[in-house]
């Protein structure tokens, strides 16, 4: 595997292909997708990514559906707060 560097991370095992954009891009999306997730159910920090938008904590063994490189889409979030907000509507 090449050498990584402090500044490039992940993504120096491509050396100097591809372009600098590409590659900053590249290596925010894949530090997340690696990243430990908080998990909604039992609150630990144990999300783990089990393949392309699955993601499953190891300690209360929840499975959550996503995105393919985060937990949470924009989209899930905004139907997130619909639905919140017509439970509130409906119970006043």
């Amino acid at each position: 595997m090449a050498r990584r560097t402090k500044k490039v991370g992940i993504t120096g095992r491509w050396g100097a292909r591809y372009g600098t954009l590409v590659r900053y891009r590249t290596k925010k999306i894949e530090n997340y997708k690696i990243d430990i997730q908080k998990c909604p159910k039992c609150q630990n920090r144990t999300i783990s990514r089990k393949s392309v938008g699955i993601w499953s904590c190891r300690k209360c063994g929840a499975t959550f559906t996503g995105g393919a490189y985060s937990m949470t889409t924009p989209t899930g979030l905004l139907c997130a707060r619909v639905t919140k907000r017509k439970e509130r509507e409906s119970t006043s």
